[in-house]
């Protein structure tokens, strides 16, 4: 029987699902535009940077979005997640402090600049529990808005910050106080009604730190070359690779509608394996427009942002494969989640070290720092979506379970 990339309901739920992640990469773009034009090239890769590491201690609020996602399939009751989301959070609240230091020894930042972009991690585990457990119920509707939301609240005050003159440390300040008014407002508004467990299933915070390990590694090897770059490239080189990485992110973030709405099928023994080659098919087909969109955009840099990133345009398509390989590779890691066979991510983890290894002692120039950077992310993301096409087809259908519909 020939399988569709999506049946109509997944198709659906995509389709919802894109239109709140759209919002937010939108948004996200907008700052990272702005950003660019008000701070300058040392500037910008100063705030890029601190972003890169604002998204590694963020890692937790990935993990745990996609843990509560999978027990709230297999039954685990409300309140049992939400507890775990909590302590999850007081454990990243606990570690944001602990590592502004460091952060800002390696970034050469500010003490204040590093725990500004550290200060939403906390808020982020928050928002991940109420995300996950929207996703794990199949309320893709709901899920839509607070994605858009997250967006919105955590870009807009930064924007405003930045248009009065504000400097990088005050604007992530201002994102992560929009965060924390989003967290608020979700708690209270959300309906989700705590179920009653018919079988006790074990869960903690050691789940998630095993889908943590996973997801640091994806989150490592697509935010490496941002803090590198700032160790190998001159200042100003560093801003033009900052900015040509926003087109890693566009292609990166873009997609990932397809794996929030397929997971709960991953995590079901019974859909895993079609959903996990679905998922592939689907994310691989967007990268490939992505890659094509960008090669045609590059020309516009200049006209777009300012003769000083010129030297960006030539390898747009460059950086726009990046993302779209680690689409692929974030797709295929996350059935390593949903299934719980968490040791494939030791091939991520052998990407990234040849990753990091190259770049210190070859990479010299933003082309050649972007060329590492494609070759260790494509040869990775093959090797995994193999091991995760193999392992779904090993644990083979199961008797029973569905997903719940997507709202509208």
């Amino acid at each position: 029987m020939p399988r569709q990339p999506l049946d109509r309901a997944a198709a659906a739920g995509v389709g919802m699902v894109l239109v709140g992640s759209m919002t937010a990469n939108v948004a996200s773009y907008l700052l990272a535009w702005l950003a660019s034009r008000w701070l300058g090239p040392v500037g910008y890769g100063e705030f890029a940077s601190l972003l890169a590491a604002q998204l590694v201690l963020a890692v937790p609020a990935l993990a745990l979005q996609t843990v509560v996602a999978r027990e709230a399939v297999r039954g685990k009751s409300t309140d049992a997640l939400r507890s775990l989301g909590y302590r999850c959070t007081a454990i990243v609240a606990v570690l944001a402090v602990a590592l502004a230091p460091a952060m800002a020894w390696l970034l050469d930042t500010g003490i204040v600049a590093a725990f500004s972009a550290l200060v939403t991690a906390p808020m982020l585990v928050l928002l991940a529990t109420e995300q996950g457990l929207l996703q794990g119920h199949g309320r893709f509707g709901t899920l839509s808005a607070v994605l858009a939301g997250a967006g919105v609240m955590k870009v807009l005050p930064a924007v405003i910050v930045l248009a009065f003159g504000g400097g990088a440390g005050a604007a992530l300040v201002a994102g992560a106080a929009g965060t924390a008014v989003l967290v608020a407002i979700v708690r209270v508004v959300d309906r989700t009604v705590s179920v009653s467990e018919d079988r006790p299933v074990r869960i903690g915070v050691v789940s998630v730190l095993a889908a943590s390990q996973v997801q640091l590694a994806l989150i490592a090897l697509s935010s490496l070359d941002l803090l590198i770059v700032r160790v190998v490239l001159s200042e100003y080189d560093a801003g033009v690779y900052a900015l040509g990485a926003v087109a890693t992110k566009v292609a990166f973030w873009l997609p990932q509608a397809v794996g929030v709405v397929l997971y709960p099928k991953m995590a079901n023994p019974a859909h895993s394996a079609q959903a996990v080659r679905s998922a592939l098919a689907v994310l691989v087909g967007i990268g490939a427009v992505l890659v094509l969109g960008a090669a045609v955009a590059g020309p516009l840099v200049p006209m777009l942002v300012g003769d000083a990133y010129a030297a960006v345009a030539p390898m747009l398509w460059a950086f726009a494969l990046h993302g779209a390989a680690l689409a692929v590779l974030q797709g295929a890691l996350l059935s390593a989640i949903a299934s719980e066979r968490t040791r494939v991510a030791l091939l991520a983890w052998a990407g990234l070290a040849v990753e990091a290894t190259v770049m210190l002692v070859w990479a010299k120039t933003p082309g050649e720092l972007i060329g590492v950077a494609v070759v260790v992310a494509s040869t990775t993301a093959l090797a995994v979506s193999v091991a995760a096409v193999r392992s779904a087809d090993r644990a083979g259908p199961a008797p029973h379970s569905g997903v719940s519909s997507p709202d509208a």
